[in-house]
């Protein structure tokens, strides 16, 4: 593994099997070195290395007890409860924790690191349930969970089907790992669990972002829209960097459109229409700064304690915490959802039949009713996502009797984002799905590639069968957004 990734190179690697390398082996190897020997030299207690957890931290633990107090905390803390977690966002979580590790700050054995490996690159993927993280001392509960194999306990998925990990290991003529001091800690402290959740909502919102100035430029040729709101010099007045990039995109598709340059009825165009370039833009500056976040996170350690062999110490501190992630992930929601609550509102007007379109864009209206319930499908789908933006962040609750007194609720944050990306998904599907069929009313052309796509869209789907249910044509629209 390389020392530091972007987000575009961290989703690439997922893709690779996981190698051990000399430089991050000799790393981890100086970590563990060191550790032992500071462990030896110490007269003080060290947290999580000869001491209880939490606020049993002041409980002293013998030199006798080390591995059990180690193999203990992944059996007591593997407390999740509610669905199974992907088996994607349990791949990634557990390539961040690999990562995390070849840092050389955790004091854990490459022993650990290469089990994992061969796990990840066998496809062998722990059970890790959904619901259980404060996102506080980390992702504790599931982190727990991805690390009872090592150890002989807990369940492994192997394609698709579920069985003991203990069966695993016998299978594979492996015998359970007995974990030194601190290497339970260093497995279960951090916030892979969050920041995997934040990679894949990376990985799709890219996609939105991709395809969103494409789907609202057929919306604004279907609604013969003015395109007045999109010049450059409205732009350079108030100069959000994500407001001039989402006024850019649109005239650079619509730029040759026919449907653009034809006289317009309307003085105005209504906001979801007019106001693209503000709604759309502050939510990619909020992304953007979403991003950065999540970056400087993917390449930070964040179990606790650190092992500094430079300084000569071991440090106890708060980078397990999941603050700077659990605040994102909430705002990276809100920004998401924007997009689908302005989305739902141009699928609205497009269905009202105004501006030559018939009414709900059906071929005969009464017998025919249209994209009408369609609609209600994307105003479902925002209504939730405006539940769903509710922050965890502001939340906290006292646990671990007080020692624990202030949580990020990160890791609520976090699966919260990913089904508001998914709703985000499904509503802007409709909107491409009713901009075709609203175009496809008219005579005149849009911009050149945009024509192109549109084409593709509508010979290659029946949008006018009747006899077809609307949810298969939406499934269609998803798969020709979001899949191809």
């Amino acid at each position: 593994m390389q020392e530091n990734y972007t987000l575009d190179e961290a989703l690439l690697a997922l893709e690779s099997n996981v190698v051990l390398d000399d430089a991050t082996r000799e790393r981890m190897e100086r970590s563990v070195t060191f550790l032992k020997q500071h462990i030896e030299k110490s007269t003080a207690p060290i947290y999580g290395i000869n001491t209880g957890f939490g606020s049993l931290q002041n409980v002293g633990i013998s030199q006798d007890e080390l591995e059990e107090l180690q193999e203990n905390l992944l059996i007591t803390h593997a407390s999740g409860v509610g669905e199974l977690l992907s088996e994607e966002l349990t791949r990634i979580m557990m390539w961040l924790k690999m990562l995390n590790m070849s840092k050389g700050h955790s004091g854990i054995r490459p022993v650990i690191f290469e089990r994992l490996a061969l796990m990840y690159n066998e496809g062998v993927i722990p059970c890790v349930t959904e619901q259980g993280s404060l996102g506080a001392s980390g992702d504790l509960a599931p982190l727990s969970q991805m690390s009872l194999p090592l150890i002989g306990k807990g369940r492994v998925r192997i394609d698709g089907e579920i069985m003991d990990s203990d069966q695993w290991l016998s299978s594979r003529g492996l015998s359970p790992i007995t974990l030194h001091p601190k290497e339970a800690l260093a497995l279960i402290n951090g916030t892979q669990f969050m920041l995997a959740h934040a990679i894949q909502a990376y990985s799709q919102i890219k996609k939105i972002e991709d395809k969103l100035p494409w789907i609202t430029s057929l919306s604004l040729d279907a609604f013969d829209c003015r395109l007045e709101p999109f010049h450059p010099a409205i732009h350079d007045v108030r100069p959000h960097a994500g407001q001039i990039r989402a006024a850019a995109e649109i005239r650079s598709i619509l730029d040759d459109s026919e449907t653009a340059q034809l006289p317009k009825k309307q003085v105005q165009d209504p906001y979801s229409f007019r106001c693209v370039p503000q709604v759309h833009g502050a939510s990619y500056d909020a992304l953007a700064y979403c991003f950065s976040v999540w970056e400087v996170e993917l390449n930070s350690v964040t179990d606790n304690p650190s092992v500094f062999e430079e300084e000569s110490t071991v440090l106890s501190g708060g980078n397990f915490h999941g603050q700077p992630l659990a605040l994102t992930l909430d705002y990276a929601a809100m920004a998401v959802a924007e997009f689908a609550n302005i989305s739902e509102r141009r699928t609205y007007l497009l269905v009202g039949g105004q501006r030559d379109l018939p009414a709900y864009l059906a071929e005969k209206s009464g017998t025919d009713s249209g994209m009408m319930i369609a609609q209600y499908a994307a105003a479902a789908l925002v209504s939730q996502n405006k539940q769903l933006c509710t922050p965890a962040s502001v939340d906290s609750i006292v646990s671990s009797n007080g020692q624990e007194d202030h949580v990020s609720m990160g890791a609520n944050a976090a699966t919260k984002l990913l089904r508001v990306v998914e709703n985000t998904l499904n509503a802007l599907s409709i909107e491409w799905l009713t901009a075709c069929k609203a175009m496809n009313v008219r005579s005149s052309k849009t911009g050149t590639e945009l024509q192109k796509r549109f084409t593709d869209f509508v010979q290659s789907h029946d949008l006018n069968h009747r006899s077809r249910p609307m949810q298969d044509l939406i499934k269609d629209s998803y798969i020709y957004c979001w899949e191809r």
